[in-house]
């Protein structure tokens, strides 16, 4: 059991906050909104209305003894980067923080934040891919230049073997692993042949996913 401090109850932070919960981890959820606290207090281990951007309240809130912090405050830029900062120094080992843009993001990572992670645009990024493509399941931006993906395998790929696709070489993105049903095949090589049902889970630079999903729901279409 890990034990994690979560700052800005937004519907990010709360949402991160609760699951944390609910996984068996002690969470205390901080914000400086009253309000907010009283509504997240009953499902955290602990909440706490303080002015987290200030160095003498973390200290006080012993920061310091978390596995884990999360910024999950967006709008005030000014607050985010300085909590991320007093994180760090007071010797919290991994700090995840919310950024509203990729300058926010630099400033974030400058000062010693472990992952920086853009909510909204990442879910805008699931919707739009949702809308474009038929075969879609899953979508992670892993740094600005590279993703991961999960696709159901289309009809033209049925009954073929990775090898036969030769998706690497057309496309320029590897197929890291293949789930059947209930079974995850995380090594997948160039003999596996690719089952109805089946799905891809497919790394690549930003372009070459694009490419490859262009050219796999077009083939899908053709069918």
């Amino acid at each position: 059991m890990k034990q994690f401090v979560i700052f800005g109850m937004g519907k990010f932070g709360e949402s991160i906050a609760t699951s944390l919960y609910n996984m068996g981890h002690e969470v205390l959820a901080v914000d400086k909104d009253q309000e907010r606290v009283q509504d997240i207090s009953d499902k955290v281990t602990h909440a706490v209305q303080i002015d987290a951007a200030d160095e003498n309240t973390l200290k006080a809130i012993g920061v310091r003894n978390f596995d884990v912090a999360v910024v999950a405050i967006g709008q005030d830029i000014q607050s985010s980067i300085l909590i991320t900062l007093l994180c760090k120094e007071a010797g919290v080992k991994y700090v995840l923080a919310k950024a509203q843009n990729e300058l926010h993001s630099k400033l974030l990572y400058k000062i010693g934040a472990d992952k920086v992670v853009f909510p909204e645009r990442d879910m805008g990024m699931r919707v739009a891919y949702s809308l474009v493509s038929t075969n879609i399941l899953d979508y992670i931006q892993l740094t600005p230049g590279y993703q991961l993906i999960e696709l159901a395998a289309i009809d033209a790929w049925e009954n073929r073997s990775l090898k036969d696709l030769d998706i690497r070489a057309k496309y320029g993105v590897s197929v890291l692993a293949i789930k059947q049903g209930d079974k995850i095949n995380i090594s997948p090589s160039g003999g596996d042949v690719i089952r109805r049902g089946d799905i891809l889970v497919v790394l690549g630079s930003t372009q070459d996913i694009e490419r490859f999903q262009e050219k796999s729901n077009a083939r899908s279409k053709r069918k």
